[in-house]
């Protein structure tokens, strides 16, 4: 089975390949094929992943190419992990927002619609070409925005690209930790949009355990959202956010604290990974090494600033291994292998929430089998978390048209919009300061 890895030099290949050499079933994937534009970082990702394999006899045999169509054809999954832009396109996005005193992450808010808009346009050129190089490929995107370019994609492929991220699963599993319960054997009630979403329950052999929790201060507040977002405020929800809804619900300490710290997230990583691409590509280095030194960094200083604004301390070490790459083995291995299972996925709504149209890209449980992911029906959200599931898709459609229309006042009507963006006029200078600094915005007319 040949899957194909679009952004195949980025930094966490690795973790995917890592958990495709842990798999030992029948039907599992043989070949996989790095696509990327940038040949050196192709060069050193491929030298972590030989040293990877270098125990392993029958470890899939990998390729790499910068030719799309090559590294298309023949595809039984693709998996979407591009940055258009590369990471000094994020930390532009973090410096002009936060100049115009707005949130510049690069999912929510200012920052996320920026890069929505220069990843749409190569999104959908991608979805055009598998649908016609690989008709029966199953498309897995992490690309971020997910939600958004997952829906951009879902227009060309349907239901057979499915959006994938780590949080819910994180958040789910940090939850039946605090409970003592097994992830594994768990329901997780979880419903939103992609970094929009809100755990309601966690049945353990039928019971919802998650009021247990919300009644015990001291449990509630010994782990990662707990001590995110405070007790009080979990309590009031009567709900567990997904972690990016600290940008929502402390947006203005948010803020200061990015303006105030020494580098932006995307500036750091940049430097980061930049030292780690050159180690890796150096004759007689141990590029495995050097990768695993730089991730562990990674992950330790994940959302630092907002663990710092709600005085939350440093990750717990549990915390730190990631889990995408095994969110998205299993969704290959339910499709190839017909082994159902639940997963929380980024899938079109078709009728799960009723306040949005069947189209819209949402962020639910699915069952997964081999025809596909099928979302299950959830309990609609309560009031304020409609208003901002409501809000935000529609600022999602509006930068689908955008990037659709080339139509700069679309551009500015989906910045002014968005529930963190507070002024029309600060969404125009927004369009005007990222045209000025990303070339892949130059289509706005």
């Amino acid at each position: 089975m040949k899957l194909t890895i679009l952004g195949g030099g980025g930094f966490r290949v690795p973790l995917v390949y890592g958990a495709l050499l842990a798999d030992r079933g029948e039907g599992r994937v043989t070949e996989v094929v790095l696509h990327d534009l940038d040949d050196s970082r192709l060069y050193a990702v491929a030298r972590v992943l030989a040293e990877q394999a270098s125990t392993v006899s029958d470890a899939p045999r990998v390729t790499v190419t910068t030719d799309l169509d090559e590294a298309l054809r023949g595809a039984d999954f693709v998996f979407s992990a591009i940055r258009v832009g590369g990471l000094e396109g994020r930390a532009n996005d973090e410096r002009v927002a936060l100049a115009e005193g707005v949130l510049g992450q690069e999912t929510v808010g200012a920052g996320g619609i920026a890069y929505g808009l220069r990843t749409v346009p190569v999104a959908v050129d991608i979805a055009r070409r598998v649908a016609r190089l690989a008709p029966d490929a199953w498309v897995i995107n992490f690309t971020n925005p997910a939600g958004l370019v997952t829906e951009a994609m879902s227009r060309h492929l349907g239901d057979r690209v499915i959006g994938i991220c780590d949080s819910p699963v994180g958040l789910g599993r940090r939850i039946a930790r605090v409970l003592g319960a097994n992830p594994g054997e768990a329901w997780i009630d979880y419903v939103g949009l992609n970094h929009l979403g809100w755990v309601r329950g966690l049945r353990v052999a039928g019971r919802d355990e998650l009021p247990r929790l919300l009644a015990d201060p001291e449990l509630l507040g010994s782990f990662e959202e707990g001590k995110l977002f405070g007790v009080d405020w979990l309590q009031s929800l009567g709900a567990i956010p997904n972690e990016y809804l600290h940008y929502y619900y402390f947006n203005r300490e948010a803020v200061r604290a990015y303006q105030q710290a020494e580098k932006t997230r995307g500036a750091f990583l940049r430097d980061q990974q930049a030292r780690f691409y050159e180690e890796a590509g150096r004759v007689g280095a141990s590029a495995l090494q050097a990768w695993d030194r730089t991730r562990a960094e990674r992950e330790a200083t994940y959302m630092a600033e907002n663990r710092e604004t709600a005085g939350a301390g440093e990750r717990e070490a549990d915390d730190l291994s990631g889990g995408y790459e095994k969110v998205a083995l299993a969704l290959m291995r339910a499709i190839a292998r017909d082994e159902r299972t639940t997963l929380i996925l980024n899938v079109r709504n078709q009728g799960t929430l009723s306040v949005l149209d069947v189209d819209a890209v949402i962020e639910v449980p699915c069952l997964v089998d081999a025809n596909g992911a099928h979302p299950v029906a959830v309990a609609p959200l309560p009031e304020h978390a409609t208003g901002l599931v409501c809000a935000v898709k529609g600022v999602e459609r509006e930068v689908l048209s955008a990037a659709e229309s080339g139509s700069r006042a679309t551009a500015v009507k989906a910045f002014a919009l968005h529930p963190l963006v507070d002024s029309v006029n600060v969404a125009r200078r927004l369009v005007e300061g990222y045209a000025a600094v990303h070339p892949g915005l130059a289509y706005l007319a």
